[in-house]
């Protein structure tokens, strides 16, 4: 039987080895615990840093058990994860979150549900399980449209814009698995998303909401603290609090936002594990969002989420983004990071930097001021 809070020594048991995982294992280090990384990849950049590695399939059920066996807890890195995978391994070993909160989060019509019942605005959409039904939901929502898979779509993929009715068959046809989620488009003023963790006796700790620029439906830029009026950091740190007690989550779990020109907040995806987003947390704050993750999921207590500094990250992408890298180590207030990752694809990740700035100082810098040589 697992005693919370963990121990120093103790082993925290991961699903998943990418670079969520990686920066989840070296917080946890920190703070005297050893990861212990499942994944499919023995060169993914979790398993490069983790204490203990099971290399095997998700659906391996022998070797999630003797993984479960080894761990005192398990959480994982990303929501696309196999349920069943996260269903075997409850009744071995706590796992936090658990599977209700993944069940949700991996389910776009779930979690649109969910939201809505929690009382977090989200943008009129309807289910599609046929084309009977996209044209239906195009015909109360109108167009343009945006048609999503409900599973396994993110960075911009498993979706399309719909602008004219010679539109819908072709999407249709392409979006996959079904059935699909139709949801009204939103001419939103920014992108926002804010962090809440949420330890195992019910403390939460919401991070400053941030303000995000995307390109090529891949986060690029995140702006630490959001350049929107008070009224609207308070509305998105509520939201994020919403549901992360809603999920009865013990971990952390990012909440991604419009907000349109009339200063209104809609919900669109929730993540329950350390996101993008957050990832100027790691430089700007004295814990980072993978810091509080890993104090909720050993049941220690969480940390101020204040941060010392504003803040820009920026992805960077593909080879152009670890060209990037000699220049950025020369230059003062940033602070590079780099995920191991052996081929710089076009589109893939490779690692980010923050730029920090001194303490209430973004909000009276343009963009451009605010990057500076980033």
């Amino acid at each position: 039987m697992t005693a919370f809070p963990l121990p120093p020594g103790s082993v925290i048991g991961i699903l998943g080895g990418g670079q969520l995982g990686r920066m989840s294992a070296l917080a946890a280090a920190r703070l005297g615990y050893a990861c212990h990384i499942f994944a499919p990849d023995l060169d993914s950049p979790g398993m490069q840093v983790a204490a203990h590695r099971t290399v095997a399939a998700y659906e391996d059920r022998a070797a999630l058990a003797r993984f479960a066996a080894s761990v005192a807890v398990v959480t994982f890195e990303f929501e696309n994860v196999p349920a069943a995978a996260l269903e075997a391994l409850a009744g071995l070993v706590p796992c936090r979150p658990g599977l209700a909160a993944l069940a949700t989060c991996q389910d776009r019509a779930a979690e649109k549900a969910f939201l809505d019942r929690i009382g977090v605005p989200v943008a009129p959409w309807r289910l599609v399980e046929s084309e009977a039904d996209l044209t239906a939901a195009v015909a109360a929502l109108g167009l343009p449209a945006v048609l999503k898979t409900t599973r396994m779509g993110y960075d911009g993929r498993g979706q399309a814009v719909l602008r004219d009715a010679m539109d819908l068959a072709p999407a249709f046809a392409r979006l996959g698995p079904k059935p699909l989620v139709l949801e009204a488009f939103v001419p939103f003023a920014a992108e926002l998303s804010a962090i809440a963790a949420r330890g195992a006796d019910g403390t939460i700790a919401v991070f400053d909401p941030v303000e995000n620029r995307h390109a090529h439906h891949i986060l690029d830029l995140s702006f630490a603290p959001a350049r929107v009026p008070a009224a609207v950091a308070d509305a998105a740190r509520a939201h994020a609090a919403a549901v992360a007690d809603g999920l009865d989550l013990v971990g952390i779990v990012a909440l991604e936002l419009f907000l349109l020109p009339d200063g209104r907040l809609l919900g669109n995806e929730i993540a329950p594990r350390p996101h993008n987003s957050g990832h100027w947390t790691m430089d700007a704050c004295a814990a980072s969002q993978f810091e509080q993750h890993i104090r909720a999921v050993a049941g220690l207590p969480l940390a101020a989420p204040d941060r010392h500094h504003d803040a820009v990250m920026r992805n960077l992408i593909g080879p152009e983004g670890l060209d990037a890298w000699p220049r950025l180590l020369r230059m003062g207030q940033v602070v590079p990071h780099l995920y191991g990752k052996a081929e710089a694809r076009a589109g893939r990740k490779m690692g980010h930097a923050n730029r920090l700035l001194p303490h209430g100082s973004l909000a009276k810098l343009t963009d451009k001021a605010a990057l500076g040589e980033l």
